[in-house]
């Protein structure tokens, strides 16, 4: 099974999470994917960005919901992580998205609607994916349960999937209830039993946040569907290592 190695926040080790440099940085890097963070704006944009609040990767503060998209946009983005990125931006969902048409890309949009469930984010992102025609090749996923239940009433085959660092006692059951064909896990949750079962049941399932060539090896070896790491260049390394053993 060919594993694809999803960018997490794009190539966030050598680049500022989930800026236009991070994203370039993957795709040159040869991942097969991005995955990115999505919250609303003030005016019901969707936006970029990991946190709920602005503060920790820009020179601003409070939350993004009480800013408009004008506002974040004068933000610098880049320089917490170093300041050869004082350029860098938070960027819109739509900006994306024109950008990653093109390029042969899956897409992991996770909706950050566990702390705050923002009204109709879901609508908002499906239709922006919709006027892309790119629904083919994105997973949307979240944390929220309710959540991954409002999505599958918007499109029963969309990639749903949902996403989880603790311990369910049956995972799989509780996906498919829910109406997610994917189950996304820590990866010290990661056991063979789990990615038979998902298998089984027709279920994909993948892994974050996976930055050891270990980890990766076995995640891949396990047959996970995909794997969500800092730093797509070394998972891509990992996998043709794998590959190549298994051909020799």
């Amino acid at each position: 099974m060919h594993a694809n190695i999803f960018a997490h926040r794009g190539a966030s080790k050598d680049a500022p999470e989930n800026t236009m440099a991070a994203f370039h940085l993957a795709y040159e890097q040869g991942a097969d994917g991005i995955e990115t963070d999505v919250h609303l704006t003030k005016d019901h944009i969707p936006v970029l960005m990991h946190d709920e609040r602005i503060n920790r990767t820009t020179n601003g503060a409070g939350y993004i919901k009480d800013y408009t998209l004008g506002q974040l946009q004068e933000l610098n983005a880049g320089s917490w992580f170093s300041p050869e990125f004082a350029r860098s931006r938070i960027i819109s969902l739509e900006e994306f998205l024109e950008w990653i048409q093109d390029k042969p890309l899956y897409l992991n949009i996770e909706l950050k609607n566990n702390n705050i469930d923002y009204n109709q984010l879901e609508h908002i992102v499906y239709d922006r994916i919709l006027d892309y025609h790119l629904l083919h090749r994105t997973t949307l996923s979240t944390f929220n349960p309710t959540s991954v239940r409002r999505l599958k009433y918007l499109n029963r085959t969309i990639g749903v999937a949902l996403l989880t660092s603790k311990r369910y006692k049956n995972i799989v059951t509780a996906a498919k209830d829910l109406g997610a064909n994917a189950i996304h896990i820590k990866y010290r949750l990661l056991n063979q039993l789990l990615v038979d079962q998902c298998h089984q049941e027709n279920i994909a399932i993948r892994v974050f946040t996976v930055n050891k060539p270990q980890h990766m090896l076995r995640s891949f070896s396990m047959g996970c569907n995909g794997i969500f790491t800092d730093v797509p260049e070394m998972a891509v390394r990992c996998r043709n290592q794998l590959n190549d053993q298994s051909i020799t």
